[in-house]
């Protein structure tokens, strides 16, 4: 009763009826100028703006037009091998011989190269069809390299046209020497299946490790030319590694796919 006194003679006093009324401190004011200019901010970019995201895949640097396994076309005894490792051979060149019934045959390339294995020696038996060497398709040295990346097949649809990639090559240390830089040339938009990846490659091991998690597609990699590497090639870093890259050496890859708009995955 007390306090419902008080309250009553505070009303009826005319002195303070002319008093003005804060509705808001000035720091209140702040507060909410600052939560209007930033609302406004995410509403101009989740409209206009863009998110980058990337797939990362398992590559291989190779020449553009791959390798192939050469096999025998004949049964019997391997009796010499005439080609070597790394050696670059012509189309049609000789690379083994073999002991048949009906004879000696010369078992020839198919086309010109740099043999990167060699599967048969002196005295095995081999079979029709036996995978014996893999002959990389190379007709010149100065032949530029490619990356093959290998990404799941779900996200092909997703990668632009010259989207710009970062190689992580197995032999150049990333926190020595960075990324080696390139972009898509083509997408192969079919899956791939283990042979035809190990028959591109010359190599069934890589087919296969290609493949453990699903049929991928190839993503084929232009390299970023430089004159001011030893490589011939951009890197993240000013210079990179002081060697040539040199084919099959194994990478790993980080494409950039197509910017998202944030209104599409903000929105239920």
């Amino acid at each position: 009763m007390q306090f419902r006194q008080q309250a009553l003679a505070k009303l009826q006093s005319p002195e303070e009826l002319d008093l003005p009324v804060r509705f808001a401190r000035p720091q209140g004011w702040l507060v909410l100028f600052v939560t209007v200019v930033v609302m406004a901010a995410a509403s101009v970019w989740a409209v206009t703006g863009s998110v980058a995201s990337t797939v990362s895949a398992p590559a291989i640097l190779t020449h553009g037009q791959g390798s192939y396994l050469l096999q025998s076309p004949v049964s019997g005894q391997v009796t010499a091998v005439v080609a070597e490792q790394g050696q670059r051979i012509a189309a049609n060149a000789p690379v083994l011989k073999v002991r048949t019934a009906k004879g000696e045959t010369v078992v020839r390339s198919v086309a010109a190269g740099r043999v990167t294995g060699l599967a048969a020696t002196i005295g095995a038996i081999i079979s029709t069809g036996t995978n014996v060497a893999a002959v990389e398709k190379v007709a010149d040295a100065d032949d530029p390299l490619y990356a093959t990346v290998y990404v799941p097949a779900e996200n092909a649809a997703t990668i632009p046209s010259d989207a710009a990639v970062d190689l992580t090559v197995q032999s150049a240390p990333t926190q020595q020497y960075g990324v080696l830089r390139g972009h898509v040339k083509s997408v192969d938009r079919a899956a791939q299946s283990e042979q035809q990846i190990a028959a591109f490659l010359g190599d069934s091991q890589l087919g296969e490790q290609f493949t453990n998690k699903g049929r991928p597609v190839a993503v084929l990699v232009r390299l970023d030319r430089s004159s001011d590497t030893k490589s011939g090639y951009k890197w993240s870093s000013a210079d990179g590694p002081p060697f040539r890259l040199s084919s099959m050496t194994v990478a790993s890859g980080s494409i950039r796919l197509e910017d998202q708009r944030p209104i599409d995955w903000l929105l239920p």
